[in-house]
């Protein structure tokens, strides 16, 4: 599958602050998309985000921040376990042993069982990705450690386009979509999440989503709206679904300006340094030329390189 053509400059997405957002407000509903049968065991008014607690690797002292620990109990049973959910936007190819650490912490931890996935939002490689960590011997096997994987560039998007579930409405942007389908793709997430009829914090949530990992270039764009004119809409449904589009593209610009605003603030703070440091340098030279007579051209070219360190006490006055 080919790359699509670049769309519009955008910052830099924070992939882990989207999925961990994404993921924790429609826990119960990502289960139910991925992990049926463990769903339907699952109370799902049971589940509290243990996500912010800190493990410790003990052997390289390492500390480690948990993407999502959920923790929840089955119907009728009031023992609890763990749903560990660790999001990767990367696929290196020491994640089964580094996932298998991270276990070991958190049941070393709690000493409860815990239910592990990993859901892998990566573009490239389209290899399968190992659902498996193990320790072996000749003679012997020490050790199996096998989890879940949800591996979104394997999914063919088309499957979840009829599911009626917001997590699937925001995975769609990041599954396996050739380039000519990405204006339809765009379009489907967003018509699949006006019929789930969220509140309208939630329904910013995921269109943000959408918003930020299927950023059309002015081709797509157009081709949007031409497939939103053939997507017989009602005009009512047409304009609610153009209304919380502009809302999400101007959420977005807005955070583009602050994100600007404080770039140009560090960066008017270095200039007044770099002038402060410059007026400094043009003082001391004026009051060791009234002290001592002429200064040479190679003592001004070093102090001029050293000024922020000079730690000098001078005596204004004269003798």
């Amino acid at each position: 599958m080919t790359n699509p053509p670049p769309g519009p400059a955008a910052p830099a997405i924070d992939h882990d602050h989207f999925f961990k957002e994404l993921l924790t407000h429609f826990f119960g509903d990502f289960l139910d998309l991925f992990f049926p049968t463990l769903s339907r065991h699952v109370d799902a008014t049971s589940f509290e985000f243990l996500s912010q607690e800190l493990y410790v690797n003990k052997p390289k002292g390492k500390k480690y921040r948990a993407d999502i620990v959920a923790k929840a109990h089955f119907h009728n049973n009031p023992a609890f376990f763990l749903i560990h959910v660790e999001h990767q936007s990367t696929a290196p190819l020491d994640f089964p042993i580094r996932f298998f650490t991270y276990y070991a912490a958190i049941y070393g931890k709690h000493g409860v069982p815990i239910y592990p996935i990993v859901i892998y939002s990566h573009d490239k490689p389209h290899r399968k990705q190992p659902a498996i960590f193990r320790i072996t011997f000749p003679d012997h096997t020490v050790l199996t450690f096998r989890y879940r994987v949800v591996q979104l560039n394997r999914l063919p998007w088309r499957r979840f386009l009829k599911v009626k579930n917001p997590v699937a409405a925001a995975l769609m942007s990041k599954m396996k979509i050739a380039p000519r389908d990405r204006p339809r793709v765009k379009l489907e997430c967003l018509r699949l999440l006006l019929t789930l009829k969220l509140d309208p914090a939630k329904m910013t949530m995921v269109g943000q989503f959408v918003d930020a990992y299927l950023r059309l270039n002015d081709t797509e764009e157009q081709q949007f709206q031409e497939s939103m004119e053939r997507s017989g809409l009602q005009p009512k449904e047409r304009k609610r679904f153009m209304e919380y589009v502009t809302s999400w593209e101007e959420r977005g610009i807005a955070k583009g300006i602050e994100q600007g605003i404080a770039k140009g603030l560090e960066q008017g703070i270095a200039r007044g340094v770099d002038q402060s440091i410059a007026s400094l340098h043009t003082v001391l030279l004026d009051i060791l030329t009234t002290r001592f007579g002429a200064v040479s051209t190679a003592w001004k070219s070093a102090s001029a390189r050293s000024v922020p360190s000079i730690n000098c006490r001078l005596s204004l006055t004269r003798p």
